[in-house]
């Protein structure tokens, strides 16, 4: 049986595509522009229902008894093979099975008094929600949030959700955009996190993928070849077409996903995964668009935009005005390089154009990135654009995330690579510098669980997935040899999955390092002079092989220093430079020493400035004026 849905278009719809619940039945709309006709057919009845063909290869309706929980497909051209909606709200079955039909207005929210985050004082803390808990889903995730704000995290950063197939995977590979994935719980499961998050006065911005779909369970070619650039190429694959023929279909898609996010979940801004591989040639690049679609969907909250761009290209950040994307935070993966080297020693692969030296923390304290236009050997260009005058608050800085922990082959966090004392130094380093902090799940209490790459794929697909990663991490010469290689975790067996859930019992087993990350995070928060993130407002000098000082200009609060001795104790050296010295008229006092006992340290040795320098080895200390 046929019928016809009644004509209806994108007047009176909250977003140009998908499926909307209305009191008058459900709202259709698709493009499928390779179509001449498109139907919607129900599993719950036999009618097949077709939509109205409109301008620019759409297809729209209302069907008057359709209602939310119902499932549905499409059909094409009047075949019998039927594909879920390419702007599903849900894929309850997974990314092959019906559609699902979702009323985002059926949740009663309770933040209508929050007001949104702004990037300054924010601390991110990333998070994969299949494995931050046992349980692996939205609601267990939701009744950890309460530990999370009295730690000092202040913005939760979700690692993507597009819904893909399997049991479990990073993300990465989603190919329903519109659907948070049915593996963490249903769409209003999200809904309930994020509501609880903002009643503890967390943020929460989600990672999207905007680069590629993933290779399983993308139907939206069924639709359109419009999806897909016919010059660009990525990574992972074909690029999305942002700047091709028929891409503003694509466009479209992609800003109605930044739109759906935002209004529908309440959430305080993106992620933008690997931005150097969305390629956009037209007038008007599909990055500047998406900061703006985020701003006009949060209607008012504040929200921030997050880059990852390998290039380190600081045009991301600027405003319209100069030529910029309007984004408002930058990943700097050089602070990680360097702070990598500095704790392992191994400069090997992307590592190699790093030494892990003093002035390299200065600068990136300073300056965020270290590369900004010079030259760089492991990629035999150069790296970087210029970026003296950003602010440090642009700069998201971390020592551990996804990618780099995982890419150490067995997974090993940063504290299984390096000793004790160097870990807590550079953790007192990382969390007081005037950027953007950044910690993994479990960083804050020195998990013991490894993150791996990990996906389940059918197998001929598992199989070119974990060759494809076997190469991938052969450009580091220790995981090319054969006993390395073959000690790799197989992405797709459920155990690799399993290893990386987080056991928060170590919160009181680890409870030395954990009282680290609260102290210090503490100390950012009420130290005025930590909290201003001030451009311009440090400067460093060298005072070793492995030590350095910072120095925080805080006006009429005071200076601050934050001193670091990476390598062996310095005991007795004449201190010639003028940012060790003591406020006019007074003395400097210690108010943090990472190797105090409660941090796990062999104790708080004293700091000697004003009768010649001295240092502990391996160490982080902190000097206010005395008072």
């Amino acid at each position: 049986m046929r019928d016809r849905a009644t004509d209806q278009g994108k007047a009176g719809r909250r977003l140009p595509i998908g499926c909307e619940p209305t009191a008058d039945g459900a709202l259709f709309r698709v493009w499928a522009p390779k179509r001449r006709r498109v139907e919607v057919v129900f599993d719950e009845k036999p009618e097949r229902v077709e939509l109205a063909a409109e301008r620019g290869g759409y297809f729209a309706g209302l069907v008057p008894w359709a209602r939310a929980g119902m499932r549905y497909r499409f059909a094409l051209e009047g075949g019998a093979k039927r594909f879920p909606d390419p702007a599903s709200r849900f894929q309850p079955e997974g990314p092959h099975g019906p559609s699902e039909i979702v009323d985002p207005d059926a949740f009663q929210w309770s933040d209508a008094a929050w007001k949104g985050v702004d990037l300054a004082g924010q601390v991110l803390y990333e998070m994969h929600v299949g494995t931050f808990t046992r349980e692996g889903t939205w609601t267990a995730a939701a009744a950890q949030l309460g530990e999370l704000a009295p730690l000092g995290v202040t913005v939760v950063e979700v690692m993507p959700v597009a819904d893909f197939p399997g049991r479990f995977g990073w993300g990465y590979d989603g190919v329903d955009w519109f659907a948070p994935t049915r593996l963490y719980g249903r769409p209003d499961d999200f809904r309930r996190f994020v509501d609880r998050a903002h009643a503890l006065g967390l943020g929460v911005i989600l990672d999207v993928v905007y680069n590629h779909f993933g290779p399983d369970g993308n139907y939206v070619s069924e639709f359109s070849d419009g999806y897909f650039s016919r010059k660009h190429k990525t990574d992972w694959g074909t690029a999305i077409n942002y700047d091709g023929e028929d891409s503003h279909g694509a466009r479209e898609f992609v800003l109605a996903n930044v739109n759906h996010w935002i209004r529908e979940y309440h959430l305080d801004g993106l992620r933008l995964d690997a931005t150097q591989d969305i390629f956009d040639e037209s007038g008007i690049h599909i990055l500047g668009e998406i900061s703006r679609a985020v701003r006009a969907a949060a209607k008012g909250r504040s929200t921030i935009v997050v880059a990852e761009n390998e290039p380190q290209h600081v045009q991301l950040v600027r405003p319209a005005s100069a030529g910029g994307h309007g984004l408002d935070a930058l990943w700097n993966d050089d602070f990680h390089h360097s702070a990598m080297v500095a704790l392992t020693g191994k400069n090997e692969a992307y590592y190699r154009d790093y030494r892990g030296r003093p002035q390299e923390f200065i600068s990136a304290a300073k300056w965020g990135y270290l590369y900004q236009g010079q030259w760089y050997a492991w990629q035999s260009k150069s790296r970087g654009k210029p970026a003296l005058g950003v602010h440090p608050a642009v700069f998201v800085t971390y020592f551990q995330n996804h990618d780099q922990i995982a890419n150490s082959g067995r997974g090993l966090r940063a504290h299984r690579i390096t000793s004790p004392g160097r870990h807590r130094a550079m953790t007192a380093l990382q969390l007081l510098l005037p950027s953007t902090p950044m910690l993994f799940q479990g960083q804050e209490f020195a998990s013991s669980a490894p993150f791996l790459f990990f996906g389940d794929h059918r197998p001929e697909l598992a199989q070119r997935v974990f060759e494809g990663r076997k190469r991938f991490l052969a450009q580091f010469p220790s995981l090319a040899l054969s006993e390395a290689q073959a000690m790799l975790d197989d992405p797709a067996q459920l155990s690799t999955f399993e290893k990386c859930k987080l056991d928060f019992a170590e919160r009181s087993s680890h409870a030395d390092i954990y009282r680290l990350h609260r102290d210090l995070l503490a100390l950012r928060r009420t130290d005025p002079v930590f909290r201003a993130q001030r451009l311009g407002g440090v400067d460093g000098a060298v005072l070793g092989p492995d030590a350095f000082v910072l120095r925080y200009f805080g006006g009429n609060d005071g200076d601050r220093l934050v001193i670091v001795n990476l390598g062996h104790q310095i005991e007795g050296e004449p201190a010639p430079e003028p940012l060790l010295a003591p406020p006019e008229g007074g003395s400097w006092r210690e108010c943090f020493n990472s190797e105090d006992v409660r941090y796990g340290g062999s104790g708080a040795a004293p700091v000697g400035i004003e009768k010649g320098f001295g240092l502990p080895a391996e160490c982080a200390v902190v000097l206010a004026p005395h008072r």
